[in-house]
């Protein structure tokens, strides 16, 4: 698994004492991000935003994978779920929804259960939403020789 290399663009920005905190947050962010995303979903987001916004990546390195990934109270499983629900019922997050069952996997998910999840989402995303999810979810499977 290649692992995401991204240097924060915060670095020359801040003092000392808080580059120090920022640069441990987003280390165990990064961290966080390459066990879950690493070798594909990790490294297109950066590839793909880091000359846009080096900003947006900063802030899904530090929020989104060590501020609420990495929360106590859930699982990381159980909140990978949670996200290929949410992206489920969304209908547009195709990227997102293939990297988060690619990590589910990787976290120990059967097919099953991540079929069961999609599923679960019938009367709250639509069929059309769900029947999508499913084609995406088979492709993800067909990677792992799922």
């Amino acid at each position: 698994m290649t692992k995401v290399k991204y240097n924060p663009s915060f670095a020359n920005r801040r003092s000392s004492t808080m580059e120090t905190t920022k640069t441990e947050t987003y280390q165990k962010g990064l961290e966080l991000l390459n066990k879950l995303h690493g070798g594909q979903a990790g490294e297109q987001l950066v590839n793909n935003l880091k000359d846009v916004c080096p900003d947006f990546v900063d802030m899904t390195i530090e929020w989104a994978m060590q501020g609420i990934m990495a929360r106590p109270g859930l699982d990381l499983l159980t909140r990978e779920y949670l996200l290929i629900a949410s992206c489920t019922t969304l209908g547009h997050t195709v990227p997102q929804l293939k990297a988060h069952i690619d990590a589910a996997i990787k976290l120990g998910a059967t097919k099953q259960q991540i079929v069961e999840v999609i599923l679960q989402m019938t009367f709250y995303a639509g069929g059309a939403a769900v029947s999508n999810a499913l084609s995406h979810a088979k492709e993800v499977f067909q990677s792992h020789n799922l």
